[in-house]
């Protein structure tokens, strides 16, 4: 038994030996990382990046500048992830050795560093040195194309070559623009910049067009507007122009052909002046200064033009003047002999006479005739009359007299009138005709102009309760039963 016993022994220590000599023990050792995150294109230290240890749980953040640190790393070979918002994600291998201190540099490009720049646009319309453009036309691009598929932002910028300034549109997302309030007569240019958002604007090439010339529109009137008066011209189609301030108090506009320009009145400092400009309302300038444009009631008061635009004809209360067209030369020609005010003035064609309306202060007892311009009176069309008269003008030969008369023969002290006609006077036969047949009860037929081949006349209708609206109509003069209306809300006609 006690052998038995020996030999279990023996055994148990045998196994025990074999058990012990499969068991391997390592000894590693441990090294540490340190290192910095930087900028791929700047170098400069990215803070707060996330560096990982791949494969294992450590995860450390940069400092302020850019640097991390690992300790008590074990022996061997491993991968870092840095990791920051906006950045692509950077790897670097790295291997750690005992008792080792390995530095590692971790480069980061901008996530956005990949992504590529749009197409330049193609312009289409108008398309390259395009002229006779109008001031309103819409300008088309071809839409850009983006490889990364970004949401694309375009950018317009016009210039001229009147003067420095630059057009900006910003912002559009659409492949078109409507330009609107363009000058006439004027280049411009114009380029469309697109934008990623990510990398520089990509600018097209530039276009250029001109607009058309200003229109040598035939009509001009006067609109109220805000309470001011603003001169507009128009075509025979209707399409207006504004050619003064809506800051500004300007009205009774008159053209002259020969020279394309027009005289009108202004409030300049608080006081009436006599101005001319260009057709497209540009190069006001003054022409009257210490006597000025005067009579009983500023909206009655008419000015007149010498056919060939070097003078011009106005009054101040009794008086009549002629004063050169750049102010100079300012000369008394007229003074009434009963001291009624002169309010409208018309110089004939040949320039060999004058037409005048005279009245009292409140615009009543008026006369209208004509004067050579030595003063004497040539015609008288109507003298003394009650009620308002007014609206004078002159065929091209002298033989007629064209007028208006308020056949009410109403006076009152807002100078209201109640059946004011239209009225041609025949120099040769003494006798006036009524061209006011079909006007409708209770208008008013004022302010007439014979048309430019003085087959027409041009006039304002409007209601005789002073405040309705005004419309710009003309009447034949062979058939006075056809009146078409041309402009609405519109007064003080001139056609030329």
């Amino acid at each position: 038994m006690k052998q038995r016993l020996n030999y279990l022994n023996i055994f148990l220590l045998f196994i025990f030996l074999i058990s012990c000599s499969e068991e391997k023990t390592e000894f590693t050792g441990k090294g540490k990382i340190t290192g910095k995150v930087i900028k791929k294109d700047s170098f400069e230290p990215i803070e707060n990046a996330k560096v990982t240890i791949n494969a294992t749980n450590n995860s450390v953040f940069t400092n302020e500048n850019g640097e991390y640190e690992f300790v008590d790393i074990p022996e061997g070979e491993y991968s870092l992830e840095a990791e920051k918002e906006e950045y692509v994600n950077g790897f670097e291998p790295v291997t750690v050795t005992a008792e080792q201190t390995i530095n590692v540099i971790i480069e980061l490009q901008r996530s956005d560093a990949l992504n590529e720049a749009p197409s330049a646009v193609t312009l289409l319309t108008p398309e390259d040195n395009s002229i006779n453009i109008g001031t309103e036309t819409i300008l088309t691009w071809q839409e850009a194309q983006d490889p990364d598929d970004d949401s694309l932002i375009y950018r317009l910028e016009i210039r001229n070559d009147m003067n420095n300034d630059i057009i900006l549109i910003n912002d559009l997302t659409e492949i078109s623009y409507t330009l609107t309030d363009l000058e006439y007569g004027v280049k411009y240019f114009w380029q469309v910049i697109v934008t990623d958002g990510v990398n520089d604007d990509v600018y097209s090439s530039t276009f250029a067009f001109k607009t058309l010339e200003f229109p040598n529109n035939r009509f001009l009137f006067t609109r109220i507007i805000n309470g001011n008066n603003v001169i507009f011209s128009s075509d025979e189609d209707g399409n207006e122009i504004q050619l003064t301030s809506l800051n500004e108090n300007c009205w009774r506009p008159r053209k002259n052909q020969l020279t394309n320009k027009i005289a009108f009145l202004k409030i300049s400092n608080g006081e009436i002046h006599l101005f001319k400009m260009d057709i497209d309302g540009t190069n006001q300038i003054q022409i009257t200064n210490n006597i000025q444009p005067m009579a009983f009631k500023n909206s009655e008061i008419d000015l007149s033009w010498s056919s060939n635009g070097n003078q011009l004809l106005y009054a101040h209360f009794d008086k009549l003047y002629k004063i050169n067209a750049d102010g100079s030369g300012n000369q008394q020609i007229y003074q009434t002999i009963d001291g009624r005010f002169i309010t409208e003035c018309v110089w004939s064609n040949d320039s060999n006479r004058i037409v005048l309306k005279t009245n009292n202060s409140s615009g009543y007892q008026a006369s209208i005739f004509t004067i050579d311009l030595t003063g004497s009176i040539l015609n008288i069309v109507a003298d003394n009359i009650s009620g308002a008269l007014g609206g004078i003008d002159i065929s091209i030969d002298n033989q007629k007299i064209l007028y208006t008369r308020d056949m009410s023969g109403f006076e009152d002290n807002i100078y209201r009138q109640l059946d004011s006609r239209l009225f041609v006077y025949d120099t040769t036969t003494g006798i006036s005709v009524d061209y006011s047949s079909y006007k409708t009860n209770g208008t008013n037929d004022l302010d007439p102009k014979f048309s430019p081949n003085e087959a027409e006349i041009i006039f304002v209708n409007t209601s005789n309760d002073g405040v309705s609206e005004r419309k710009i109509v003309t009447v034949r003069l062979d058939n006075e039963e056809l009146r078409d209306e041309l402009f609405t809300n519109a007064m003080m006609p001139d056609w030329q």
